[in-house]
Formats: C-alpha cells, structure tokens, sequence
C-alpha cells in the first residue's frame, strides 16, 4: 500500500460528508480523495454525478458483505485503477477518466478530426447528436455539446470500471479460485455484465458505451501488451455486445451478426455462474 493511499484511508472525507464518523463496518463504502490538480476533471465529474456513490449503493442492494471494502477515488499519478486485496479497497483513478474523456473527445463524430468511422455499429449513439439538417453553430457551441456527451460517455465507462473491479472484491470474499490472472480478469469483466445487464436499457448502453472505448483504445494502440493480464480491448469490447445482444436480442438487432448467432445462449450460463457463486451474500 503506498503512503497516499494509506494517508488516505486514516481520515478520508466520506463522498457526502467531512471526516464525522467511523465508516460502516461492512459493505461497500464510498471514498472521494483530495484530487491533484491534474486531476479535477475525474474528481469533478464523479463528485457531481454521485458515480462512486450509486455505485456502492447498487453493489450493497444486491449483496450483503461479511466485512468492509472501500471504494476509494484518488489521484493515482499514472498507478492505474485496480483492487487491492491487501487493504480491501477499490482504487479508482482520476486520471483514467481524463484518459477516457481524451479518448471520446478525439473520437466523436463531431470532433475536427474525428476518424471516418467514428460510430461504428453496436456503439451507441451519442445523445443530442445533430441531425444533417441541425442549424449551423458556432464553435464554441459544438465544443460545449461534445463535452457534454463525452462527460456521459466517460461516467458510463466509470460504472462498468467499479463493477469490475467489484468483481474482483467479491471473487476474494468467495475465495473463488481460477486457473489464472487472466481467467479472474475475464470474470470480473462479466461480472460488471451482469451488475448493468441487470439494469435493463439503461445498463445495456452503458455496457455499449464501455465497449466503444475498449474500440478506441485499440484503434489508439493496437498491439496489445503482452504483459496486461486483461484480454486485449477489441475482445473486450466484442464480449460486451455479445452479452448486451445475449441478455436482450430484440432491443438490438443492429447488433445481431453471424458471429454472434451464439451469444442469447451464452450469455445466460455467463451471468449464472456468477449469481451461483455469490448466492450466500445475496439480498432476499
């Protein structure tokens, strides 16, 4: 654990309040961290919308935890975003928001030099997005509605991050075991399919909205890093459509390809196998 983080966790201002109280013993517990000044866009979003608030609230109404996990925003200074089973903490990192509003500013279709394919299928369409007869705008005016959009963007991709590394949190509480880093990083990643799938429409887009940046990511860099653990962003990305075509084929048939024929059989046994497993800490 590194001293910020342990400088954190002794007196950290609760997401609502100053540090007033000792945290509840159990359960996910939401932490805002003093942001560098790098660092204010992602603390400023997650502070206006209540993202890692909402986050431990819908973990909480679906389980029941034997202890306490901390769900703690911060600024990271490049660590990256992970749980750490040492301290029992979700680490979210401002600075991965900033990366992932770069991402979806330099890919909008509305961007000055926005990739021809800047929407491609299965993505979800941006809200608001102008139609060809819209009125001419001044710059200004196109600049505040793509910020707009990708800050909506960027807090659907927050809640798919928690989720999985939720995932992860509750794999430990199980003390559910796999093959190897990968496979645990596969199960979180379905993990999170299943906590939005559970939303319906709303979850399903956010889901959607996560896999175009797992797209961009790997337009951006696309040799994947041998060393990351995680399967590369375009896999990714395609799992996330399978499973939002698996849970809920006749909402998307734009989604609906050959090589997804499988994914409405597939999808149930992947949501199962977690539900089975965390049917002790589950809420009645």
């Amino acid at each position: 654990m590194t001293a910020a983080v342990a400088a954190s966790l002794l007196c950290l201002a609760p997401a609502t309040a100053g540090c007033t109280k000792e945290p509840p013993a159990s359960g996910f517990v939401p932490r805002l961290g003093t942001p560098a000044a790098a660092d204010r866009y992602g603390a400023r979003l997650l502070e206006q919308r209540r993202l890692v608030q909402k986050a431990a609230e819908d973990l909480n109404a679906y389980v029941v935890l034997p202890y306490r996990v901390t769900v703690l925003a911060r600024s990271c200074a490049g660590e990256g975003t992970g749980y750490d089973p040492a301290t029992r903490t979700i680490e979210l990192c401002y600075d991965d928001l900033a990366q992932d509003r770069d991402l979806f500013t330099r890919g909008h279709p509305l961007a000055p030099d926005a990739p021809p394919d800047a929407s491609p299928g299965g993505a979800p369409e941006a809200p608001g997005a102008p139609s060809a007869g819209s009125a001419a705008r001044t710059g200004d005016e196109v600049a505040d509605q793509i910020a707009d959009q990708v800050a909506d963007q960027v807090a659907e991709v927050v809640r798919e991050t928690l989720y999985h590394e939720a995932g992860h949190a509750l794999a430990e509480v199980r003390h559910l075991r796999f093959d190897d880093d990968r496979a645990e990083e596969d199960a979180a990643d379905r993990f999170a399919r299943l906590m939005l799938l559970r939303e319906g429409p709303e979850g399903e887009h956010a889901l959607l909205t996560a896999a175009r940046a797992y797209d961009l990511a790997a337009a951006a860099d696309p040799a994947p890093d041998p060393t990351d653990e995680h399967a590369p962003d375009a896999v990714r990305a395609e799992s996330h459509r399978c499973a939002v075509y698996g849970a809920a084929p006749a909402r998307h048939p734009d989604l609906a390809t050959p090589s997804r024929a499988t994914c409405p059989t597939a999808w149930p046994p992947a949501r199962d196998t977690w539900t089975h497993a965390l049917d002790p800490l589950l809420r009645r």
